[in-house]
């Protein structure tokens, strides 16, 4: 099939990616993809047939994309299409799974693995088992809220039982499933813990990358939740070789990975694969709760292959106003200032640019490790410089707990010209060298 220029995808996955899942495309080395994506976390959890704790969309081969690259998606536009969400703390039903209540789901009750369900009025039970009856979904909600839009999605507030329970009787208007998704939405439970709550809406995606080289559930393609399945006792164990090479840290829940930003993700199977998911309204660094406002929300992307780009994780360039304050770039009026004092001392000031590398690991130290690692070898630097460049000219702050962070840093522009991405980076940052 020939290369197209503009693709829509509004299929999905059943939760599980990798090299063996079912793909689409091709689209075109500098085309674009419009992804209709469903909500995230909360209402894949409480499904007990979707086995990956996400929906993510299905992949799009890219034409050209072969392992060793890398493809820079830009993110052009997220629209919320979703009315209403809602989110919260969770509670692991015990019985409910093995090992992994996103990924090894069974009824309580018969013990049916993944098992066929009927949904029943709303609340916490509403989601049985078809087989026996029993409440089937392996979460509980300890301390929930929902949330509504206003029409231009600009704010959110929590309402009451009342409205919650409203809004759940048509749950899936409000969320504006979308046809092909197979999750029962997470509005039926009706949570309303928290009220007159109001937020600002900034809407990104949690999930947006490249397919990993091994399959497993799209959750978990990342350094923190990935770990977990190391020697795990379901079908989609990997071992610690795996985990540490195959993965593409897809899931970051990284907050700035919105509109304008530009995420390059590791090509690591043939096609790259690009997919999206786990759309969120709003996010404070750290997702503290461990989830957050999932919507249903169309993104336009436009993807652009880096031929030998050989990355062991995500770079990301997000928008400028969201780098930390020793990171952003330098512009002319500031520049001038460092030529003349460098000038002073008979220095030659060599020209940076700001990168973020994305760090990954069971916990925050050890994710903050890799990305310093991860940015060492790429750069070709010395462990100890990327520390001292991190420290005076970046920052490392927190995407998610436990273990997803943005190393920042100034780079020198001729490595990244090495790479060939200098080109991407100056465009981005409309950098005066």
């Amino acid at each position: 099939m020939p290369a197209q220029n503009e693709l829509v995808v509004d299929t999905y996955t059943n939760g599980i990616i990798g090299p063996h899942t079912k793909t689409t495309g091709p689209v075109a080395d500098g085309g674009r993809i419009k992804f209709i994506t469903t909500p995230g976390c909360w209402g894949p959890m409480i499904t007990p047939t979707l086995r990956g704790g996400h929906e993510v969309t299905t992949p799009v081969q890219v034409e050209g994309a072969r392992v060793g690259d890398a493809v820079a998606i830009h993110i052009e536009s997220i629209r919320i299409l979703s009315e209403a969400s809602s989110s919260g703390v969770d509670r692991w039903v015990e019985g409910a799974y093995i090992g992994d209540p996103y990924v090894a789901k069974r009824c309580p009750g018969c013990r049916e693995p993944w098992p066929e369900y009927t949904v029943e009025g709303i609340g916490s039970k509403a989601v049985k088992c078809k087989k026996c009856g029993a409440p089937a979904s392996p979460f509980e909600m300890v301390h929930g809220y929902t949330m509504v839009f206003d029409e231009e999605k600009k704010v959110g507030i929590t309402v009451p039982s009342s409205t919650a329970e409203q809004i759940a009787r048509e749950a899936w208007r409000w969320a504006a499933l979308p046809r092909n998704s197979k999750q029962v939405p997470v509005l039926i439970l009706a949570k309303a813990d928290l009220v007159a709550v109001p937020s600002r809406v900034r809407p990104f995606l949690g999930q947006l990358g490249t397919i990993p080289a091994v399959d497993i559930p799209d959750s978990h393609n990342a350094g923190d939740f990935g770990y977990f399945l190391v020697d795990a006792p379901h079908p989609y164990r990997i071992t610690k070789e795996q985990y540490e090479r195959d993965l593409t840290d897809g899931h970051l829940d990284v907050d700035s990975v919105r509109e304008g930003a530009i995420v390059i993700a590791p090509v690591k199977v043939d096609g790259a694969g690009v997919y999206a998911g786990d759309a969120h309204a709003m996010q404070g660094d750290g997702e503290v709760a461990g989830h957050t406002t999932d919507i249903t929300a169309e993104a336009t992307v436009k993807v652009e292959v880096i031929k030998n780009l050989n990355l062991e994780g995500p770079l990301l360039l997000p928008p400028e106003e969201d780098l930390p304050p020793l990171a952003k770039p330098w512009r002319k009026d500031e520049w001038e200032l460092v030529s003349n004092l460098a000038k002073r001392y008979g220095i030659e000031p060599e020209p940076v640019a700001p990168i973020q590398v994305i760090g990954s690991g069971p916990t925050i130290n050890d994710a903050a490790k890799r990305g310093f690692e991860r940015a060492a070898k790429l750069f070709g630097m010395k462990y100890e410089e990327v520390l001292n460049r991190v420290t005076i000219t970046g920052a490392v702050e927190i995407g998610r707990l436990p273990g997803i962070v943005q190393v920042s840093l100034q780079v020198p522009l001729r490595i990244l010209e090495k790479l060939g991405i200098a080109d991407i980076v100056v465009k981005h940052y409309r950098l005066p060298y």
